[in-house]
């Protein structure tokens, strides 16, 4: 049996394993943006949460006929209210701060309608530090995201709120140009991070860098300057790429429809992955790096839009996010290079992570495919 018969076989197996467990694992992971403004000593805040997990958590769609319309929202209003700041708790200075819900509003996000929450912070005393505990959706989704824009003292700051930084502290007379540049270099990095695609897209190009294709075959590198190289191609590529799309996306000048966008890029990983078992670019990966890097920067900066861009200091902004993006993807290749030298010429590393991590990762890309462009869930991440 030829090996590309065997490999074929292997990714539908596991392929129709993943699938056929979907139903009891699908659910769609969500984020929801809060903006909170200190002004003339007054806390305001806007929560807008997907219309979707507000249903799963507390039921909107009364008739049961899969539509949730605006007289079944308007219903719900005080449900949605006291639901939402019953899971946000604010202290300043240590003092437990009020929070009085005001009117509600329905918009549309790029993935569905959202409930947009105004309400009122009221604290014993215009605060210096603020402390906010975040638990939306703690017990019904994990992978719930709350994506924070903080406003004072004239400058923006962000913040993403998850399971594990459910408790975050700001200083607000300390905010800077300096504090708003670390925030987004910061959450570039975090992003990088928890990109499972980008970082297994990223893997993908790195697994071959420490072995050369010669006569029809992977062989290890000679050396370590070889390898080195090679990376550098490949990151530098993905670097240029990206970055160029980041800036046009988040700049306004070009904008894509989110599912095609988180589409392709699962799409790329799966023949980045691929290209390592039956290769094709196997010497002009770096080629590859950029073209995909292309749409991974539109992925980028959709997370970056999100967050909320300050007008004032846009390009401080954009361009702490993308160093972020570059540190953390340089600690990546940092503690993958040497270790995968080390293990080159090992069948561990040739059959194992080499081979099989490949496959791997193309299924793990394929079922990210399927879920994002036909909208149902299987992975857990």
């Amino acid at each position: 049996m030829s090996r590309l018969l065997i490999a074929a076989r292997l990714v539908v197996a596991l392929l129709l394993g993943l699938v056929a467990a979907w139903p009891a694992l699908a659910h769609k992971p969500s984020d929801s943006y809060l903006t909170v403004q200190l002004a003339n000593g007054k806390i305001s805040g806007q929560w807008d949460v997907a219309l979707r997990d507000l249903d799963y958590a507390i039921g909107l769609d009364a008739d049961g006929d899969g539509e949730i319309t605006w007289g079944e929202v308007r219903a719900k209003h005080g449900d949605i209210s006291a639901y939402a700041l019953a899971r946000l708790a604010v202290q300043g200075d240590g003092a437990d701060c009020a929070l009085r819900a005001g009117d509600q509003q329905v918009d549309q996000h790029t993935d569905g309608a959202y409930t947009v929450i105004h309400f009122t912070i009221d604290c014993p005393k215009p605060p210096a530090r603020l402390r906010m505990s975040y638990r939306l959706f703690a017990d019904l989704d994990p992978q719930h995201r709350g994506l924070l824009r903080l406003e004072a003292a004239g400058l923006s700051r962000t913040a993403i709120f998850s399971p594990q930084a459910a408790d975050q502290t700001f200083e607000l007379q300390s905010a800077s140009r300096w504090h708003q540049f670390l925030d987004y270099g910061t959450e570039g990095v975090w992003h990088i991070w928890q990109g499972y695609d980008h970082i297994l897209f990223l893997l993908s190009l790195l697994l071959p860098a420490v072995l050369i294709w010669i006569d029809r075959r992977w062989q290890p590198a000679q050396r370590f300057h070889e390898a080195f190289v090679d990376v550098l191609k490949i990151v530098t590529s993905f670097t240029l790429a990206h970055s160029i799309t980041l800036s046009l996306a988040t700049l306004g000048f070009v904008s894509l429809p989110s599912r095609l966008v988180e589409s392709t890029i699962a799409a790329s990983v799966v023949l980045a992955a691929l290209n390592n078992v039956f290769p094709v670019f196997h010497g002009r990966r770096w080629m590859v790096a950029f073209c995909f890097g292309l749409i991974h920067g539109f992925g980028f900066a959709s997370v970056l839009v999100d967050l909320g861009l300050p007008q004032g200091t846009l390009a401080l902004a954009l361009v702490g996010f993308n160093l972020g993006v570059e540190c953390g993807q340089l600690a990546i290749v940092a503690a993958f290079l040497p270790v995968a030298f080390a293990l080159r010429r090992t069948a561990l590393y040739q059959r194992g992570v080499f081979w099989l991590g490949s496959l791997l990762i193309a299924v793990i890309a394929g079922i990210w495919f399927a879920e994002r462009a036909f909208n149902f869930k299987v992975l857990p991440f």
